[in-house]
């Protein structure tokens, strides 16, 4: 058996996909991106897959592997897991295919996305709320597929939502060529289970084999650079949430086997830094994106793919340009109640926002003399809880300063250290740390 053959997904499998699905899909637009192109020194495209109709491109691999099935399993239902965009997809589809569905999401996943589920599916869906993480939620999916004989729709690890998920690179390159008369050389995709990635892969691996592909994932969710290490899927055993549409434990096993194949250039951004560039995102382009949405954007924004625009590893001259650059925005379904959060890391990523434990005096005029003798004229206190208590000489209070720039930090220390007054910095590794951001 040679090798394509033994892949899960195939170029023709993508284009037949492409061609099913057509009749569903809204053709998303692809547009240019002046303020990373100007960052990257490259021609930066979007792919607005936020403005797919269930606002990710999730819908593309759900719809598509319900449309495949046979009437007596359309019958018996279907159940999903998912932490919410495969869970929109799930729904539609299962409304505009006549398929009754139950739908498990972790607890933490956003009030937005689970109404848009539930407005989505209709009658057709049953929304049922289980645990803190995708994996809880997959768990109770297998679970009810076992107990009830309903299909399981994989949100990634199936070579058929692969195949779906890949039309996302088919489509983009065609319009680059088409619309804009211009040629791709570079695809950076945001990387969860993988499921985007491998059947995006597929695709370009065999039609446009010289396109650099570059995958981003979370940094505290980082499981296929852990599974390509490994030569295997791998669970992680810390993750950090934030990005909930990526931030997977276990990638599948058909997408890393695609992975595998493919050998994309995989890289990591701080959720932080994702913060930043959702709300660069929102105010210069106008696009509303969630944090998985973000962050491919976010590897070009923060410059952390070297040499972008320019040829694949391995190619005869790494330094030819190549062709522009796509970046997959994959989803804009964010809770606007999330943006307190949004703001707050991306101010903590910067470098603007600090926490101070500060022991006060419990005497008049105390205040004052930390306003006076330690914040500078581009300091602000955006935080200060403080008790007096009557049977103490003194208290602490926990400030928060925000600075107007990093270089603003070294001269607010100094001048806390010449103040003699007792002040501790909170350190970004500590655990209060994370409770206050």
């Amino acid at each position: 058996m040679s090798e394509k053959t033994a892949l899960p997904v195939s170029a023709e499998d993508v284009e037949a996909a492409a061609e099913r699905l057509a009749p569903v899909l809204r053709r998303t637009p692809l547009e240019h991106s002046w303020r990373l192109s100007e960052l990257a020194g490259a021609t930066v495209w979007l792919k607005r897959e936020d403005l797919q109709s269930v606002r990710s491109y999730k819908l593309r691999g759900a719809h598509l592997f319900l449309d495949s099935l046979d009437q007596a399993s359309r019958e018996a239902g279907v159940v999903a897991a998912s932490a919410g965009n495969h869970a929109q997809g799930v729904a539609q589809a299962c409304r505009a295919l006549g398929i009754l569905g139950r739908i498990y999401v972790p607890g933490s996943t956003p009030r937005q996305k689970r109404e848009r589920i539930i407005a989505l599916g209709g009658d057709m869906v049953e929304l049922v709320l289980i645990g803190d993480t995708f994996d809880d939620a997959a768990e109770a999916a297998a679970d009810d597929a076992e107990r009830t004989g309903a299909t399981q729709v994989p949100p990634f690890d199936h070579p058929v939502i692969m195949a779906g998920q890949g039309t996302v690179a088919l489509e983009a390159a065609e319009q680059l060529r088409t619309e804009h008369g211009r040629e791709l050389g570079t695809m950076v995709l945001p990387v969860g289970g993988g499921g985007l990635l491998g059947g995006c892969g597929a695709w370009l691996r065999e039609r446009s084999p010289s396109t650099r592909i570059v995958g981003v994932e979370p940094a505290g969710a980082v499981s296929m650079a852990a599974a390509m290490r490994a030569g295997r899927p791998v669970t992680l055993h810390e993750m950090d949430r934030f990005v909930d549409g990526a931030a997977v434990r276990r990638v599948g096993a058909a997408p890393l086997r695609m992975a595998q194949a493919i050998t994309p250039e995989l890289l990591s951004v701080d959720e932080g830094a994702v913060c930043t560039e959702m709300l660069q995102l929102y105010q210069v382009e106008g696009i509303i994106s969630e944090p998985a949405g973000a962050l491919a954007a976010t590897a070009v924004a923060t410059g952390a793919i070297e040499h972008l625009g320019r040829a694949a590893h391995g190619a005869m001259d790494p330094q030819e340009e190549t062709g522009d650059v796509i970046v997959i925005v994959s989803g804009g379904n964010n809770d606007v109640s999330r943006y307190n959060e949004v703001v707050e890391r991306s101010l903590v990523h910067e470098g603007l926002k600090h926490y101070f434990l500060v022991t006060f005096p419990q005497e008049p005029g105390a205040l004052r003399r930390f306003l006076d003798r330690v914040l500078g004229p581009n300091d602000d206190i955006v935080l200060f809880d403080y008790i007096k208590r009557n049977n103490r000489e003194s208290g602490p209070a926990l400030v928060g300063v925000e600075i107007g720039s990093r270089t603003d930090l070294e001269p607010l220390m100094a001048r806390m250290a010449a103040s003699n007054m007792e002040i501790e910095r909170v350190d970004p590794e500590d655990p209060i740390y994370r409770y206050l951001t």
